[in-house]
């Protein structure tokens, strides 16, 4: 499986951006997908994930209500959807695929097998 992340940038606080990560190698219906950010000096941090029914997406309390995660399984696609961004979100965006697993897992970078090469995110105040 191999992952490519596109549509990072620079926005203003309060803007609008939307990611995407491209798979390869069959991930549209046996995978949990998931991004995860790393902001300078910090350890990398879930963001959100996905599975191809989207009533088991998850969010880290920081974005939710902001950020929105879709996959589209046919084009083998997944899309973040970055409402209100604020400073605080600025980091490099990493997208990640593992075979699907308990509910619980899907939070944990440590269980990701696949991950993209990340595109930066950077929001200025």
């Amino acid at each position: 499986v191999q992952l490519q992340a596109s549509g990072g940038g620079l926005v203003q606080a309060g803007d609008s951006l939307s990611v995407s990560c491209a798979s390869s190698g069959g991930t549209a219906s046996g995978y949990d997908m998931a991004w995860f950010r790393q902001a300078p000096g910090k350890e990398r941090e879930f963001v959100t994930a996905t599975r191809p029914n989207p009533i088991y997406t998850r969010y880290a309390d920081s974005v939710k209500g902001r950020f929105t995660v879709s996959r589209d399984n046919a084009k083998n696609t997944m899309y973040l959807q970055m409402n209100s961004l604020k400073p605080e979100d600025t980091a490099v965006y990493y997208c990640a695929a593992k075979p699907r697993g308990p509910l619980t897992a899907m939070a944990h970078a440590a269980l990701y097998y696949y991950w993209g090469q990340g595109t930066q995110v950077t929001v200025s105040s």
